[in-house]
């Protein structure tokens, strides 16, 4: 049985149809990327599996779980969790406080939701910056942060909207390294919304393509990258060799 099964999800919009019978499966401990030109229905997708949209039609399943008769309260419960495009952080809150609110779902104490958060701080080399508030962090810090926040409540499917949106070469070659590292380390599933292609290719082991809503490959990364579709509606012709003739 496959960690989440998406099954003919079908979204309309006052009759524009944002995602058309989609399907796809991610297994346990997979890296899948969601790729596809802006508007083509990823982040769609990822508001349908955390139940911030109801698909018109579909089925939506963590394992044995049926998500769409879940409310939109209890997928962190039942094993989901995301980052957001745009930051979703506090700013006024501390950092760690800001990861703290990521384990609401999970009940417990709060010294020890706050010994949580704290360990995870330190995991993502943030722990230093534990008592500071949010707000007038870097960019790339904050990406951070919310994967922390994340990755509180224990998820056993993580969303990764865009994380690499912002970062500078370095920081997202250390965000790939980051990603790969605690997929092992916390047991996740990842499904990955990225327009970082290099990042993509290199870290995902199946990838889902759509185009105006619409499944137009699927696939290891190089099938994917040398499908005519793909090439045609989203990553393009990679430059001609020069030939060496200046005249």
């Amino acid at each position: 049985m496959p960690l989440l099964m998406v099954d003919d999800v079908r979204v309309e919009f006052g009759g524009i149809v944002a995602l058309a019978d989609l399907s796809f499966t991610i297994d346990e401990g997979q890296i899948c990327a969601l790729i596809g030109p802006n508007g083509a229905g990823k982040t769609t997708l990822f508001n349908c599996v955390s139940r911030l949209y109801q698909p018109s039609s579909g089925v939506i399943r963590l394992r044995d779980l049926d998500l769409l008769r879940l409310p939109a309260h209890r997928i962190a419960k039942a094993g989901i969790a995301r980052t957001f495009q745009n930051l979703a952080l506090f700013p006024a809150l501390s950092v760690v406080d800001n990861v703290m609110v990521g384990a609401h779902s999970l009940g417990g104490s709060s010294r020890a939701r706050r010994a949580d958060a704290l360990g995870l701080l330190e995991r993502l080399g943030l722990a230093d910056l534990a008592s500071h508030p949010a707000v007038g962090l870097p960019y790339g810090t904050l990406k951070r942060v919310e994967i922390a926040r994340a990755l509180a409540a224990r998820p056993k499917l993580l969303l990764l909207d865009e994380p690499a949106a912002g970062l500078t070469h370095s920081e997202v070659d250390e965000l790939a390294d980051l990603v790969r590292s605690l997929r092992t380390e916390f047991d996740l599933s990842v499904l990955l919304v990225e327009h970082h292609m290099a990042m993509v290719m290199s870290i995902s082991e199946k990838i889902v393509v759509l185009d105006f809503g619409s499944k137009i490959a699927e696939g290891g990364p190089a099938q994917v990258r040398d499908d005519p579709r793909v090439i045609e509606a989203y990553l393009g012709q990679p430059p001609a060799p020069a030939t060496g003739d200046h005249t």
